[in-house]
């Protein structure tokens, strides 16, 4: 296949993109700065622009790109940069499949578009999958609007997965962040550590794309392993695997002050998400459990 890619440069798009190519596939690359290879193409999804000649035979595209949520404190400027970055990619992405798909009809095509868990807000003790309905806090309307954009590529008749994807455990995002508190001993769950955080690995999150890409799996599919835990399960966990004592705790009033309204919606609130829909396709999780998934995120490499 040939398949374009976007936010290549992050923690999943810089392992999916060697993976792509060991399996044979023809990976263009979607770059904002000036290419630098072959197969590096420069777009502008802030303003919409992209050469239609990029995607006129391309037979999938994968989605990746978009702002940092937990990167800073929220304030108006960011939540905007948050949500026009998912949206505005997503847009010129599925615009141009959409064209390309009017003017070659024959060809099959897929779009696998980022989203996240966080499209169902907070949901508690209760068990999730992709059948529940949106949630209404900010992060979940972002989740909505990023999902919908994809409406031009599958009204054209391209294939569009959405991929609701949970904590990804890799050597950067959140996990690069705390690990080092944990070494320190001084790591510990967050708030009263009830609220679930659906994790997955980065080998599963990588090998789910590449599964997705050859099914006929359309609409939103969690991307998430199999035994979602808690904010205090998964700390215990993450200290048996660095063997480091989790006694601490930062109270939800600490998180309120340091990162305001994230620490609510993105810390705080946690979804029970279930991969019904990957499982039922099929799919073998290399780590159905979050210590060995923690395991592989932190060995050596």
């Amino acid at each position: 296949m040939k398949i374009a890619v976007s936010g290549a440069s992050g923690m999943i798009g810089s392992a999916l993109l060697p993976a792509l190519r060991a399996d044979g596939h023809q990976v263009v690359q979607l770059v904002r700065r000036t290419p630098r290879t072959a197969d590096e193409h420069r777009w502008d999804p802030q303003h919409r622009r992209i050469d239609p000649a990029v995607l006129q035979d391309v037979d999938a595209a994968v989605n990746l790109a978009g702002v940092g949520v937990g990167d800073r404190r929220w304030n108006a400027r960011h939540k905007q940069a948050v949500l026009s970055s998912r949206v505005d990619t997503t847009a010129t992405l599925s615009e141009a499949l959409a064209a390309a798909a009017r003017t070659d009809p024959d060809r099959p095509r897929v779009l696998l578009n980022g989203s996240a868990v966080g499209w169902y807000g907070d949901t508690g003790d209760r068990v999730v999958d992709e059948s529940e309905p949106a949630g209404d806090d900010f992060l979940a309307r972002v989740c909505v609007a990023w999902e919908g954009a994809t409406a031009p590529a599958a009204d054209a008749g391209v294939r569009v997965t959405t991929l609701r994807t949970g904590l990804a455990l890799g050597r950067g995002g959140l996990l690069g962040r705390i690990l080092p508190l944990f070494r320190a001993g001084v790591g510990g769950r967050l708030g009263s550590g009830r609220q679930y955080m659906p994790w997955i690995s980065q080998e599963d999150e990588v090998g789910a794309i590449r599964f997705l890409l050859t099914r006929d799996v359309p609409g939103p599919v969690n991307l998430c392993g199999p035994e979602p835990v808690t904010n205090a399960e998964f700390t215990a966990a993450l200290g048996r695997v660095l063997h480091r004592p989790t006694v601490l705790a930062v109270p939800a009033p600490a998180l309120r002050i340091v990162l305001g309204e994230f620490a609510d919606v993105g810390v705080l609130a946690g979804q029970r998400a279930v991969p019904a829909k990957l499982s039922e396709a099929g799919y073998r999780f290399a780590h159905r459990d979050v210590d060995s998934a923690l395991r592989a995120a932190v060995a050596p490499a």
